[in-house]
């Protein structure tokens, strides 16, 4: 079975098309999956089983990336195609079935993802590591001590949370619920990445500094091992609530699509400003939000359900 699969430019939009993604392989484990997305999003898919191919998708003025993409593809006959982009794409090309996302709703965008190819309920989105993944993580995070992991970046500077309330979320979880923790800085390659994640690095002494140095594989396998991950609306946060990991979004300036975009996992929640803004985010809220999720039973069933802290 040939599958053609339309995913996300983006790391946080891709990581929510995983879990469909990861039901029709389970479905059909026979299959040959062959995926599209942005160059930014081609880790994720890096350890996927039944991968064929990844082709990535540049965008280009008057949507010439469609057909470029076409090009490379009409030649197959393909037993299904999924475009999550709702490009249209599906109806140019041989295929026995066809499902293509169509118009936006307002519910949590892996859900409107399970609609498209008719899954109920909605299957949480995942992460593929591998063996060397896991090892590297292991070499890189200190045992005998519980580690935090903070995603102090984002695309968009107005999403970013303070450095110095980063440090003292830091200060409060060490003298509450995670005595001694280690801290890791979490973030993805380039100078904007780094630029953010330098001031919390200076706000933090001796926190591990990962920030562009791993793939996307080895940087979920480090969320793995850490017991709460803390960070800005971005990829990164999706990435971490798809693995598990107790997982806090700090959100304020995209507070308008706060539950259609929300960190979904086993154990995921926002922690939402008052106003759309992010100085209104205290750390106070903050905690409250990490402590509340720590107490959740991590034997629980997963549900996927969102768990909402708001400042009053």
């Amino acid at each position: 079975m040939r599958i053609l699969f339309v995913s996300g430019n983006r790391v946080g939009d891709a990581v929510l098309t995983c879990g469909v993604l990861d039901h029709l392989i389970r479905r059909h484990p026979h299959c040959r999956v062959t995926v599209v997305c942005g160059a930014a999003a081609e880790g994720v898919f890096a350890r996927m089983p039944n991968r064929e191919r990844t082709i990535l998708i540049d965008k280009q003025r008057f949507d010439r990336h469609w057909l470029e993409l076409w090009l490379q593809v009409v030649g197959t006959r393909w037993d299904l195609v999924v475009d999550l982009k709702g490009s249209g794409l599906a109806y140019l090309l041989r295929a026995r079935r066809r499902a293509l996302r169509t118009k936006r709703h307002p519910i949590r965008m892996y859900e409107q993802h399970a609609a498209v190819l008719g899954i109920s309920p909605a299957p949480l989105p995942i992460v593929w590591t591998a063996p060397e993944d896991r090892a590297k993580a292991a070499s890189l995070i200190p045992e005998g001590r519980p580690a935090i992991a903070f995603g102090p970046t984002a695309n968009w500077a107005p999403k970013t949370w303070a450095p110095d309330r980063f440090a003292a979320l830091l200060q409060c979880l060490r003298a509450g619920p995670l005595p001694g923790a280690a801290a890791l800085v979490l973030g993805g390659p380039g100078p904007h990445e780094r630029a953010l994640a330098d001031p919390v690095l200076a706000a933090i002494p001796g926190a591990i500094d990962l920030c562009g140095k791993l793939t996307i594989a080895e940087t979920a396998a480090c969320i793995q091992r850490a017991r709460l991950y803390v960070g800005n609306d971005s990829g990164l946060m999706h990435l971490a609530a798809a693995c598990g990991t107790p997982t806090i979004g700090l959100c304020g300036t995209t507070a308008d699509r706060a539950v259609e975009m929300a960190p979904i996992g086993r154990r995921a929640a926002w922690a939402l400003a008052p106003e759309p803004t992010m100085e209104a985010l205290s750390v106070e809220s903050a905690f409250e939000a990490c402590v509340r999720l720590l107490e959740l039973d991590a034997d629980a069933p997963d549900s996927g359900e969102l768990v909402y802290s708001r400042t009053t």
